[in-house]
């Protein structure tokens, strides 16, 4: 691997373990600021409901009983194509177990693609599913 790559590639792992633990700590205890994690423009698959745009994505989180995450495995990848027009945007699929308030454990998967905007990293795309058992 080249180490241009390489570099972009460990960038990518650290900006995904900083930026999970924030995202997972705000929708467990700070669910009213989670929306200043997302583009304007984002679009939220969980478990099959969908939201888009911030403000739908924040009123969604809202709706949703309170919960736990612990996250037990993280992976990402930088996407270096011209599709993201040369824009710093990484994939980060995390997987886990998630309490949510009078309910069992469950796994849970979760990817994102993230993207900086203005410096700081910010969610184009999340799709959440919880695992059956």
């Amino acid at each position: 691997m080249n180490s241009d790559i390489k570099a972009k590639v460990e960038s990518c792992a650290r900006t995904a373990d900083t930026f999970t633990r924030l995202y997972y700590a705000s929708v467990d205890n700070r669910r009213h600021q989670i929306g200043r994690l997302y583009l304007d423009n984002a679009t939220l698959s969980w478990n099959g409901n969908g939201a888009t745009g911030r403000q739908m994505i924040e009123s969604y989180f809202l709706e949703l009983p309170t919960s736990n995450h612990q996250l037990n495995t993280l992976d990402a990848q930088p996407i270096l194509d011209p599709a993201v027009a040369n824009q710093l945007t990484y994939l980060i699929m995390a997987g886990g177990t998630v309490k949510f308030a009078h309910q069992p454990i469950r796994n849970f998967q979760q990817t994102f693609i993230v993207t900086a905007e203005n410096d700081k990293w910010k969610v184009a795309s999340d799709c959440y599913r919880l695992q059956e058992v």
